[in-house]
């Protein structure tokens, strides 16, 4: 019996990007707008964002993306309060299945979530062009990037367009079908994370402990650290310090309070503990994290 190969069918194919970008825009940042000769995505990773789509506008939220096509002219601005933070990405797609995407905008769940998670990590370790470059023309490969990094951003950029694609296509039946029990266990796991996390927003200005939070969502702390661990990566309290310092660079970023008041108001015991902190996790100091924004902010012109 002699064997035959079967062509994979593959809807999205994926060979160039033109550049990937993750932003953190200050609140009064305004981009003029552009078009160009290839697709482009533009998705609200925290906060808020006005969007110009050819004669169209809307008000993305976080968790919301859009999708621009060749030749479509865009344009952005955030909303004077909250400053906003954006994942871009442009390439080069010629599947006619791409049609789906033409004046659409989406709201990305989990799956969708880790695919852009793994773009940006990713492409952090392919390129030596820096993220949050508005003015990268070109992408410049790093002098030793990871093995197969280039084609890691283009599967999880495909996988993340078909996940999107099905999601349109599904019929009723399949959003009420009975789920395995280790989905079930899953979801259940991401619903209290996404509580407690809930929680840990709502007490952002608190100089909480690991008691403090079991206690208050009456959990045990093994079984806190394991489903954080599982699903963040980190513990609670790391987790918990990672989102004071997000907050404290929106903060910086919106521009209404210096750094002592910052501090006191994520509950700091001190501008010193606040700046130790701020350079642990972001790699500089506040001052220095508040002169890259306004450097960028000065640029109006640049995306």
């Amino acid at each position: 019996m002699e064997y035959k190969s079967l062509r994979l069918e593959r809807p999205f194919e994926l060979n160039e990007i033109v550049s990937v970008h993750y932003f953190e825009y200050a609140s009064n940042y305004c981009y003029e707008g552009e078009q160009h000769d290839f697709w482009e995505f533009l998705y609200v990773d925290k906060g808020e964002l006005h969007v110009r789509a050819d004669n169209r506008e809307f008000t993305l939220k976080r968790g919301q993306m859009i999708f621009h096509e060749p030749g479509e002219f865009h344009s952005l601005r955030a909303n004077g309060v909250v400053a906003p933070n954006l994942v871009v990405m442009s390439f080069v797609c010629r599947s006619p299945a791409m049609a789906y995407f033409r004046r659409r905008i989406v709201s990305i769940g989990d799956t969708e979530r880790e695919y852009l998670a793994c773009i940006i990590k990713e492409a952090g370790h392919a390129f030596s062009t820096p993220l949050n470059d508005p003015y990268t023309k070109q992408l410049l490969r790093a002098p030793r990037p990871p093995f197969g990094a280039e084609q890691l951003i283009a599967a999880s950029l495909e996988s993340m367009l078909v996940s999107l694609a099905r999601r349109g296509e599904m019929p009723v039946e399949a959003c009420t079908a009975t789920r395995p029990t280790s989905l079930i266990r899953a979801h259940s796991q991401q619903e209290f994370v996404d509580r407690v996390r809930t929680y840990l927003e709502q007490n952002i200005s608190r100089k909480l402990t690991l008691a403090d939070i079991c206690r208050d969502n009456l959990v045990g702390r093994s079984y806190l650290q394991k489903v954080f661990r599982e699903k963040t990566g980190g513990g609670a309290m790391e987790y918990f310090g990672g989102m004071k310092i997000e907050k404290a660079q929106e903060m910086i970023r919106q521009g209404s309070h210096n750094f002592t008041e910052i501090s006191s108001m994520l509950g700091y015991t001190s501008i010193h503990y606040f700046s130790r902190h701020f350079k642990k996790v972001t790699g500089m100091t506040p001052s220095e994290y508040a002169s890259s924004v306004k450097g960028l902010a000065g640029h109006r012109s640049g995306r």
